[in-house]
């Protein structure tokens, strides 16, 4: 397998997707409501309109569930600047799972059911590269994309929280830590393997992007379900669920990839025409 020849792939479908608004538009917005507005909002709400007290019993299970040195890092604190510390450096991480998964997710829909959107997929089966290096062609265009909008997503979340504290802290900054740099720079990358990988499965199976993309929307249920389990005090962000994420995800990406490369079948997807 030859890596010149994946790039190939790799900046043949850039150049389509670059040139796609419904696909840029979600990878674009998303991030931004994340990283800036939602965090804006429940940082600087509530001092504004003068109700602490109902944001604070929002985090309060999670307040109960976190470790006894951040209980001791906050014991002093007023109830807004307990927030903004809560929220900022636990609340709002698992949020930085959907970015890469979301983004990837798109992409890869555009995969092999966007070549089949715009009857070109016969076409580049055709073509003398080899299974491998077709599969990684796709798999780039869809991961290097996401990485880079989750790693720069996280700089504005960074200038954002700073800002925050800044104000509040007396000129403390809070991010980036070494907790957080772990999360971004060995979690999120495999989380966007993980949604690749599934998604890709999928446009190999479907008829085209809209049907790929609307069942590709089901990866966002799992990261759905931890931000509620974290809200509600059950799980915490911190080092040992870090590291446990780590472990799922090269687990499930091993599964993804085996299953990719068993589903990967040039003959049947000539003979369905896609």
């Amino acid at each position: 397998m030859r890596l010149a020849n994946a790039l190939l792939v790799f900046r043949k479908d850039w150049k389509e997707i670059s040139r796609n608004y419904q696909v840029l538009a979600p990878i674009i917005f998303v991030p931004l409501v994340f990283t800036t507005i939602l965090p804006l909002i429940l940082v600087f709400v509530p001092s504004l309109v003068g109700a602490p007290g109902a944001s604070f019993q929002l985090v309060g299970p999670m307040f109960e569930s976190l470790p006894p040195e951040v209980k001791a890092a906050v014991a002093g604190m007023g109830a807004e600047e307990t927030i903004v510390y809560v929220f900022a450096l636990y609340f709002f991480a698992p949020f930085f799972l959907i970015i890469p998964i979301m983004a990837s997710s798109v992409l890869a829909s555009d995969s092999f059911a966007g070549e089949k959107d715009r009857k070109t997929l016969e076409t580049l089966l055709a073509t003398p590269l080899q299974d491998g290096e077709l599969l990684l062609g796709k798999m780039l265009v869809s991961f290097v994309p996401s990485i880079l909008v989750t790693f720069a997503s996280f700089a504005v979340y960074c200038l954002v929280v700073d800002l925050a504290s800044v104000l509040r802290f007396g000129g403390k900054i809070l991010l980036p830590n070494a907790l957080w740099l772990l999360f971004i720079f060995g979690v999120t990358p495999l989380v966007a393997l993980a949604g690749i990988g599934v998604t890709v499965i999928i446009s190999l199976r479907v008829k085209g992007y809209r049907e790929a993309q609307q069942m590709s929307a089901i990866l966002i249920a799992p990261i759905l379900a931890l931000i509620f389990a974290e809200v509600g005090g059950a799980i915490i962000f911190g080092p040992l669920m870090i590291l446990l994420m780590i472990g799922v995800f090269t687990l499930v990406n091993a599964i993804v990839l085996f299953l990719g490369i068993k589903h990967f079948q040039r003959e049947e997807l000539l003979t369905r025409g896609g």
